[in-house]
């Protein structure tokens, strides 16, 4: 499975941005799908996954209320709704696939990963 991350960018306090991943294969469908970022000297961080039929979500404490997770298998693509976002989002988001049906938040349980995409949130 392979993986790209899109969408990054800059964006003021309060404001919102949509990541996009798009998948290539035909087994991107079967895979849970996972957001996670990093930022320098800092381990990689999870945010949200999507199980592979969109029936099972979840959170990180520091985005829930604030980002939405969803996919659309169709368009081979999982999408990072990100609102009132903050400085402290600042960071390199990437995608992750791994597992099915059950979510994964570590992010070394992620067997593929894609380039990630940089969202910077200025103050």
């Amino acid at each position: 499975v392979q993986l790209q991350a899109s969408g990054g960018g800059l964006v003021q306090s309060g404001g919102s941005l949509r990541l996009s991943c798009v998948g290539s294969g035909s087994t991107f469908r079967n895979y849970a799908i996972g957001w996670l970022r990093q930022t320098p000297g800092k381990e990689r961080e999870f945010l949200a996954a999507i199980s592979w039929d969109s029936e099972r979500m979840q959170y990180a404490d520091s985005v829930e209320g604030r980002f939405t997770i969803s996919r659309d298998n169709a368009k081979v693509s999982v999408y990072l709704q990100m609102d009132s976002l903050k400085p402290e989002d600042t960071a390199i988001y990437y995608c992750a696939a791994g597992g099915s049906k059950w979510l994964r938040t570590s992010p070394s349980l992620y067997d593929f990963w894609g380039p990630g995409t940089q969202v910077t949130v200025s103050s």
